[in-house]
């Protein structure tokens, strides 16, 4: 069902203003082929209303307020649109505020029946494989033929990602406000559908259905397309701003981990590392093992690379006899052979010493090599002399069979152009030293998911709260393996337990 919206042939912007203005520009600027189709009572060369339109929308951008955008919706329904965006806010997420929020997003289901519905309170989507923009904003993307899909409850954030500038090729940004229909699950999964999506990218405040978040997990597992997820909400505050705009509550951040750990999804702590981390699974895919050797022509960069390893996750294996032998010849007698290694300047500008610098150390059990460069200013410098390392990486990478990235040691001196041509010819061009550890980390910790579905209580029903100590003996009962226990309401009785039991023990308080 999602197919016809996210990849229309006709689009209606319905309302008038600022917004739906850009609307229409930005599909002309994406380079839309489709009918744009305007509707409005007033506005010169408009239709009047939905049931005046040519026919029906695969797509409908709606810019009204919420009393109208339920009966927009309703009319939409019944010409048989594709879809529709609800850019309005005031439904479930301002309860608080308004009072009557839930009752208007049931009212919108109910308008809506079988047809799609993205929002209320989003911006919309952007297709930058199809050329399409369903977006009243600017936005920094550019068209591509595949790349990564991000999905997120935040309109903002997803105007921010587009923004970036790190040779990210960005296939789709939707946003999807407070899921009142068309959730996370859903949408990721059509997306994940499309073969010209490489990998997923998930800004998280609240997970709409666990049943279908788990569906979700293991057809991207089927389809070979990794999952990354930033999850918001650890924070007392992070999840009063969740539910206050998504109308979602965010849950536990530990738990909220746990699952996406049992799910196979890998977990970034902000923004710039899920960046690198999509940029490192498009490029190269998960990674087989945490093992990376690092080459750099300088001491203080192979210093830099061994100190921010520390707690990483990731492992610099020392060099092994296949690495040495090759080295030594290419290098000499003066350069100390290690990893991380320091290569020195002597053969900076020696296309053939340098290819065989990083294809001998690429000649281990190690599933990424790492070759340290920082490019000089566009506008000021000229970076010729550094045409040689992308040379050399791309032979060295061909002949190991194994990824090999250029690491920049902040996003600054790794130019946008650089990093983009790094990405179409399967260079990994990473920004930043400590945002590129925690994405190898990420990439090499991926796993398959957990089939089987995750236990929940069943809704409603009579159930029976047990103390700890008869929870403990059912669980045993059934087999479960439970600590030893005892209970005791005196420190006299308590030595005697902890006697029976045998030390070390934990002494724990329970109520009454």
């Amino acid at each position: 069902m999602l197919h016809r919206l996210l990849r229309p042939r006709s689009i209606a912007v319905i309302g008038g203003g600022f917004w739906c203005a850009n609307v229409v520009e930005q599909c002309a600027k994406i380079g839309f082929a489709g009918d744009v189709w305007r509707v409005h009572p007033t506005l010169d060369g408009a239709f009047r209303s939905v049931d005046e339109l040519p026919g029906a929308p695969d797509a409908a951008f709606l810019g009204v307020n919420r009393e109208a955008t339920v009966e927009v919706v309703r009319a939409l329904a019944e010409r048989g649109a594709g879809g529709a965006v609800c850019f309005a806010a005031g439904f479930r997420e301002a309860v608080a505020e308004l009072g009557d929020g839930a009752d208007k997003q049931a009212a919108l289901l109910e308008a809506a029946g079988e047809m799609p519905v993205l929002g209320p309170n989003c911006y919309g989507f952007i297709n930058y494989l199809d050329g399409v923009a369903l977006w009243p904003d600017q936005h920094g993307g550019v068209r591509v033929e595949r790349g990564v899909a991000l999905v997120t409850q935040s309109s903002n954030i997803a105007i921010n990602l587009t923004m970036q500038a790190r040779g990210l090729p960005v296939a789709y940004v939707v946003t999807v406000g407070n899921q009142a229909q068309v959730g996370i699950s859903a949408i990721s999964e059509a997306l994940l559908r499309d073969e010209r999506v490489t990998a997923l990218g998930l800004h998280i405040e609240g997970i709409d259905d666990l049943r279908a978040f788990e569906a979700l997990a293991a057809t991207a597992h089927d389809l070979g397309k990794p999952v990354v997820a930033l999850k918001v909400g650890a924070s007392d505050q992070a999840r009063v701003a969740t539910v206050s705009h998504t109308a979602s509550l965010a849950g536990s951040a530990a738990g909220a981990e746990a699952l996406l750990r049992r799910l196979g999804i890998g977990q970034a702590r902000s923004l710039p590392v899920f960046l690198e981390t999509l940029k490192l699974l498009h490029v190269a895919g998960p990674l087989a093992s945490n093992r990376v050797v690092s080459m750099s022509c300088s001491g203080g960069e192979a210093s830099l690379m061994a100190d921010s390893a520390l707690g990483s996750g990731v492992e610099f294996p020392a060099l092994v006899e296949e690495q040495a032998g090759p080295l030594r010849e290419a290098l000499g007698p003066k350069v100390a052979l290690a990893n991380p290694l320091d290569y020195n300047t002597y053969i900076w500008g020696d296309l053939a010493k340098m290819t065989a610098t990083y294809a001998a150390m690429m000649r281990a059990d190690v599933s990424l090599g790492c070759v340290v460069v920082d490019f000089p200013r566009a506008d000021r410098c000229d970076a010729s002399a550094w045409e040689p390392v992308i040379t050399a990486v791309a032979a060295a990478q061909a002949e190991s069979g194994r990824p090999m990235a250029l690491l920049a040691t902040f996003p600054e001196t790794m130019p946008e152009a650089v990093a983009d041509r790094l990405v179409g010819i399967g260079i990994v061009p990473f920004c930043g030293v400590d945002e590129a550890f925690a994405a190898i980390s990420i990439a090499a910790g991926m796993r398959a998911p957990a089939r089987e579905p995750l236990f929940l209580p069943p809704a409603g029903g009579d159930g029976v709260t047990l103390l700890e100590a008869e929870a403990k003996a059912v669980l045993a009962e059934s087999g479960v393996k439970v600590p030893v226990s005892g209970r005791a309401d005196c420190i006299k009785a308590a030595v005697e337990q902890a006697e029976r039991i045998g030390f070390p023990v934990v002494l724990k308080g329970v109520g009454l």
